[in-house]
């Protein structure tokens, strides 16, 4: 063989057996080897392209729901941010310095962007970059006991906000980069890492701010950490008789070893039946906080190739159908929080019914009855507008 050759094919060697040895490993987490999708926080452009084609054709419920996202006072185009370098937020956000402005200001950045996507309309575009930019030229930290869980209700929608400018928004966006140094250094920290032995809403919430700050970063790492601080949560928060006689507790809380400490863990219930949550006996509200972000983790995951909705159906649907019947009208069995339960679950059900009915077809009637009562669903601390990106949308 010429010597050439020979030089040629021993280098194509070299070179071949150099990326066979540093070539990244695979992971069941997420597509850590290939690029996320985009959009691909919450809402995909094909669920959008389906809801924009739905309220231009006047179609329901996506139109009702369209118009009351319009004549919110999030949508107000005069709508001024209120930023603050440090935003205190202790328990029940007492004290409140920039809680509120802050959740606010975030659900208003994606109301906008929601808007721009929906009428084309460069001013909503630019209102949720204004917003944006406001708070990544001012924010340096988020403290007081509620820190955490304030970094996660801002966090999920500041993701999904920035989310669809980048990636649908053609026209200038000079800040961009300050937003996204925002995101990695001030909000991911405070929530990649989970709430330990918190009740689970925080943890969920967290994940769901974690999960789309992710994607928006492009950040691997981040996805797959989220997904397995999920993994490690959802058990803990929602029961399954095939768990045990007791709920099992949550990864980032090991210590929750014994029934007692899982039945105090667990607001004093001692009996424990499929989808029963670990907020149920506190109330719903805070439960319906818990189940919607642990959707919205499924959802997010599920745009970027992971089903955790697979992997975790029966538990998700145990535990909506547990709440919205209770919410229905059933009778609170006795040996349920001593026979008393605080209902509220909120609008929180569009997401999970969607996937599970519209896109798998499963019957699904007491999750749709209480679907339909809600809607159109609004905005409410971290969750907003789903009615019109989620309702009867199979994309």
């Amino acid at each position: 063989m010429p010597r050439p050759l020979l030089l040629v094919l021993t280098l194509t060697l070299v070179a071949a057996s150099a990326v066979l040895v540093t070539a990244p490993p695979s992971t069941a987490a997420g597509p850590t080897l290939s690029a996320f999708k985009h959009p691909g926080v919450l809402v995909d452009k094909a669920q959008l392209d389906f809801a924009r084609q739905q309220v231009q054709a006047g179609a329901q419920p996506q139109t009702a729901a369209y118009d009351a996202m319009k004549a919110s006072s999030y949508a107000a185009l005069s709508y001024t941010p209120k930023p603050r370098a440090i935003v205190e937020c202790g328990s029940n956000s007492n004290p409140n310095y920039g809680c509120s402005d802050e959740r606010n200001d975030a659900l208003a950045a994606y109301t906008h962007a929601l808007l721009w996507y929906i009428t084309r309309d460069d001013r909503y575009a630019k209102k949720s970059i204004q917003i944006m930019d406001a708070w990544s030229a001012v924010l340096r930290d988020h403290t007081n006991s509620n820190a955490p869980l304030q970094t996660g209700w801002s966090g999920a929608s500041f993701s999904r906000a920035g989310e669809l400018i980048k990636h649908t928004y053609g026209g200038t966006w000079a800040q961009r980069g300050r937003f996204e140094a925002m995101l990695r250094t001030v909000y991911l920290p405070e929530v990649r890492n989970g709430a330990g032995c918190k009740n689970g809403n925080w943890e969920l919430i967290m994940t769901d701010a974690a999960i789309g700050i992710a994607v928006f970063l492009d950040d691997h790492a981040a996805f797959d950490k989220a997904v397995s601080i999920w993994r490690g949560r959802l058990p803990g928060y929602v029961y399954e008789t095939t768990d045990g006689s007791y709920p099992k507790a949550p990864s980032t809380c090991p210590s929750k070893e014994t029934r007692d400490e899982i039945i105090d863990y667990w607001q004093g219930q001692s009996t424990f039946s499929n989808g029963l949550a670990q907020e149920t006996c506190r109330d719903f509200g805070h439960t319906g906080w818990g189940l919607t972000a642990a959707t919205h983790v499924a959802e997010t995951a599920y745009h970027q190739g992971v089903d955790l909705y697979a992997e975790a159906g029966k538990r998700l649907t145990d535990g909506f159908y547990f709440h919205t019947r209770l919410e229905n009208g059933a009778a609170t069995p006795s040996n349920l929080c001593g026979g008393t339960v605080k209902k509220g679950l909120g609008a929180v059900t569009e997401i999970v019914y969607n996937h599970y009915h519209n896109r798998l077809g499963q019957e699904m009637p007491t999750t749709l009855r209480y679907t339909e009562s809600k809607r159109p669903a609004g905005a409410n601390y971290f969750f907003a507008w789903e009615t019109l990106t989620h309702a009867n949308n199979p994309r």
